[in-house]
């Protein structure tokens, strides 16, 4: 954490507000929010808001021309405007104080560390709510627990927050949260969506889930919740389901809000599948099938696009694969080259999901040697494919389907299909190389197994 003297200099040394300080000491100016409070946190921003008492547009224009930036008007009736650099990652937001007073627009901030601000004619914080010491302290207060109320989203930023850094919650905020949890489905499903991509992207995220879940919102946003909480412990589970999905999304290495959405995920189709077999051994059968079809409705909702829900859904329904495969004695390379062909390029996902997965299964029937074996050969695959990953990219198309089916006289179907495949195959194991070659080959499987 970084001290008010060093977020100081920090601000003073500021390229780009250097670049426009003579624009912003015209009228009287505020830098706040999130861009003060990474700095104190010591993480890099890269979006700026800047608050004035008057005319924001006219300011942000002024500041757009002196940056030879792009004027954006984003909410023309509250005064919000944003100018984006060419890089189109850095970009300032200018806004008009709430009701032209500064302690009123601090006040209404979601939390008291967003609401530290930082004057350029006076070169010094205004600080009001105390948010640099409950910033320090690491606790999550606002200053006025009905700006939760004025704007729901801000209960699940609550644990957004928590899944970034790692902040307590104020009693007074956890309590507003657990009580009126259902004001959540009033917020506009995209700004969910936002506020839940950030969350999974936390380093936090399994803590922010918990504390979500004691509060109540958690299922609220995924209606599953209560179903897999009915799932016990049992013999290959030390835990009950909902906290075997939490602890193998915590197992996740790989920076990757998506992945972690889909470890989450990965078991809701276990309530659907669950049976007890006469020697007391629970069956999930087709649970990741299942599992990959229920997602999809419920991510569409919550306004996922359409291409990370493929992706979600494929990791759910392909959880098992790799343990299932490497599992079998005397594994050989086709059947590894076939699951790298269909799972590429998100093998390494894939790999790491079924190492999360296996690693937060521990029940007594779950020997360490088991356990160890499993990551073994987890490695082993993913070994494998780094190995003819390179293959995978650079291998050319040595035969298209027309072609095929004049070189053996077929017609589309489900015959050129396989053929297509197996030929891909033989590719990635560096049986084929030519295109004579790839002719002999869709001759001689075409005469052996057909």
């Amino acid at each position: 954490m970084n001290s008010d003297s060093v977020v100081l200099d920090k601000i003073r040394n500021d390229e780009l507000l250097n670049r426009i300080l003579h624009i912003l000491k015209e009228e009287k100016t505020w830098l706040v929010g999130g861009y003060i409070r990474d700095l104190f946190l010591d993480k890099t921003s890269f979006d700026r808001d800047i608050v004035c008492l008057k005319n924001p547009s006219k300011l942000a224009r002024k500041i757009a021309d002196e940056l030879k930036a792009t004027f954006i008007e984003l909410d023309k009736e509250n005064e919000i405007f944003r100018v984006v650099l060419e890089d189109k990652l850095t970009y300032f937001d200018i806004s008009r104080a709430l009701d032209d007073d500064i302690e009123h627009d601090a006040k209404r901030r979601d939390f008291t560390l967003n609401s530290i601000f930082y004057s350029f004619s006076d070169d010094k914080f205004y600080d009001p709510f105390c948010g640099i010491s409950d910033l320090q302290k690491g606790i999550l207060v606002c200053a006025d627990i009905n700006n939760l109320k004025d704007d729901p989203l801000r209960m699940l930023r609550v644990f957004r927050f928590v899944a970034l850094y790692d902040f307590s919650v104020d009693k007074q905020v956890y309590n507003f949260v657990k009580n009126n949890c259902g004001l959540i489905n009033t917020c506009a499903k995209e700004r969910i969506n936002q506020e839940l991509i950030k969350l999974f992207g936390g380093k936090y995220c399994a803590r922010a889930l918990l504390d979500a879940d004691e509060c109540g919102i958690l299922n609220e946003i995924f209606p599953f919740v209560e179903e897999i909480k009915k799932i016990p412990p049992n013999t290959h589970h030390h835990l009950d389901l909902f906290h075997h999905c939490i602890e193998t999304m915590r197992k996740i290495r790989l920076d990757n809000a998506l992945l972690r959405v889909a470890a989450f995920c990965h078991d809701i189709g276990k309530p659907q599948t669950h049976t007890i077999e006469p020697n007391g051994r629970h069956r999930f059968i087709g649970h990741d099938d299942v599992g990959s079809k229920l997602i999809k409705p419920i991510l569409k909702e919550l306004k996922f696009s359409k291409k990370q829900i493929d992706y979600v859904s494929l990791m759910i329904k392909n959880h098992i694969y790799p343990s299932a495969l490497m599992s079998a004695k005397d594994v050989q390379d086709k059947a590894k080259v076939r699951f790298v062909r269909k799972l590429h390029p998100y093998v390494e996902d894939i790999i790491e999901l079924a190492r999360a997965d296996r690693l937060s299964a521990r029940g007594p029937q779950v020997s360490e040697q088991m356990v160890r074996e499993n990551l073994e050969n987890l490695e082993e695959l993913l070994d494998f494919y780094y190995k003819i990953k390179p293959t995978l990219v650079s291998a050319p198309k040595l035969l298209d389907g027309r072609e095929i089916m004049e070189i053996l006289n077929i017609k589309p179907s489900a015959v050129l299909g396989d053929i297509i495949d197996a030929l891909k195959e033989a590719q990635l194991e560096g049986k084929v190389k030519t295109k004579q070659e790839a002719i002999e080959y869709v001759i001689s499987y075409f005469q052996n197994n057909m």
